[in-house]
């Protein structure tokens, strides 16, 4: 007799000896439970969570799942408190029809065989456990991102009878853990706790309210690594963008090469990250603050390009303010009209304006503005004083004693500290919100 036919004998023994320590009443019916109102308890061992794919949205767990329910129709016929039965996909006794909701896929672990026992206690107790890998759907949103926490609820009950029928539960130790569990289990983005609901949860699937049991399973995102590869880089080049405000206006390849490095810096970065970060409906958090930070440094580029243009028109002015002194001491600068002389504008262009007996001319240069007019119409005098107005801001921004610079390098830091406040209270205390909210 070979190897292989003494296995085969050994199974049979173990096949009869397990059928005489257990016997059935004879009008059993392996598809009817044992009654009404059919208590099923879980229990669940987490080995291992093998990983959590955010653009499918699915979370695979390594599991052994127990589920327990008394039958009295089944009882050991001698004192033994337990008894292990052959496992057998076809079983010769009723066992619950176990439907999780949310689950996407499942693969029973195999070795030599299933790794599946189904065990037999003296009090008409019924326990099957099994090893799988399972995957779990769940529905995130990443609109926090970063600071996003995902609550996956997970509801364990049947699809074919109602809460009248069967109802499910968790046993009183209904999760357990590897010894090197502590915390959590840490995985390279996510932080992945466990909690079951305890309350009593029902589901509607069309046909009545069935008693389900929910596992809770709660992604808290690991924020140091976001931290140091985004928030931290993007605020030092909004920093560095500061430096320009202290470069003298008049070294423009200096400050101009500054200033558009650390905006397409920030613009490489914001597209980088907005690439490899899970897609979501809205803005996303990060892209919020990369977003801002680019605003601010681009509104630094445009207070630089203000700055150029006053002076250069500064200068325009002071040439045409040496032209107009001249044309008042005596030097015809104007047509061969008495009285006439020429005012720069705005735009460096120069109006011919007469003196009569009812208007009056008006002169105004960088330091003071010396007007004698009665204008014959008040819509004159708002566009004169509209000119007027321009001309000194343009004049202020273009000072050669860099004012303007000045006032920007104390407001741009001031702006930017108020924006960080803002920006981590209002995402942050959104962020508890919604993860208060799941777990209720």
């Amino acid at each position: 007799m070979g190897p292989s036919a003494s296995l085969s004998l050994v199974a049979m023994f173990h096949l009869v000896r397990s059928k005489d320590l257990y016997e059935m009443e004879t009008e059993y019916s392996k598809n009817m439970p044992p009654g009404k109102d059919v208590d099923v308890s879980l229990s669940l061992h987490i080995n291992r969570i093998s990983g959590v794919d955010e653009s499918k949205e699915e979370i695979a767990l390594d599991v052994f799942l127990h589920v327990y329910w008394e039958d009295p129709r089944i009882r050991i016929l001698d004192n033994t408190s337990q008894v292990e039965l052959t496992w057998d996909k076809d079983p010769r006794f009723w066992i619950p029809d176990l439907y999780i909701r949310q689950l996407r896929e499942m693969k029973v672990l195999t070795l030599f065989q299933d790794i599946a026992s189904i065990r037999l206690y003296n009090n008409s107790t019924l326990r099957i456990s099994i090893g799988a890998t399972i995957i779990i759907k769940c529905d995130m949103d990443f609109v926090l991102y970063p600071l996003d926490v995902q609550t996956c609820a997970v509801d364990f009950g049947s699809y074919k009878y109602t809460m009248m029928d069967m109802k499910f539960r968790w046993r009183e130790d209904p999760l357990s853990f590897p010894s090197d569990f502590g915390d959590g289990f840490r995985l390279p983005r996510y932080v992945v706790s466990f909690v079951t609901d305890n309350r009593s949860n029902v589901i509607y699937y069309g046909d009545g309210n069935h008693s389900t049991a929910r596992l809770v399973i709660t992604l808290s995102r690991e924020l140091r690594s976001h931290l140091l590869e985004s928030y931290l880089p993007s605020t030092l080049f909004v920093i560095m963008s500061w430096g320009s405000f202290v470069v003298m206006p008049e070294v423009v390849p200096g400050r101009m090469v500054l200033l558009v490095t650390t905006l397409l810096s920030l613009v490489t970065m914001f597209d980088t990250i907005r690439n490899n970060s899970p897609s979501a409906l809205e803005l996303k958090c990060i892209e919020v603050w990369l977003i801002s930070c680019t605003l601010f440094v681009f509104l630094a580029l445009v207070e630089y390009f203000v700055v150029l243009f006053g002076m250069r028109y500064d200068k325009h002015w002071r040439h045409k303010k040496g032209d107009l002194d001249r044309g008042l001491g005596g030097v015809d600068s104007g047509p061969s009209r008495p009285g006439a002389f020429n005012v720069p504008t705005l735009f460096g262009t120069n109006k011919v304006h007469a003196a009569s007996d009812n208007n009056t001319v008006v002169v105004a240069d960088n330091a003071n503005v010396t007007a004698k007019a009665q204008c014959p119409s008040s819509s004159a005098a708002g566009k004169l004083r509209f000119q007027l107005l321009t001309k000194h801001v343009i004049l202020y921004c273009g000072s050669q004693r860099g004012t303007l610079d000045q006032v920007s390098l104390a407001l741009f830091p001031l702006c930017f500290v108020v924006f960080s406040v803002v920006y981590w209270i209002s995402y942050i205390g959104e962020s508890r919100r919604k993860s208060l909210s799941a777990n209720v």
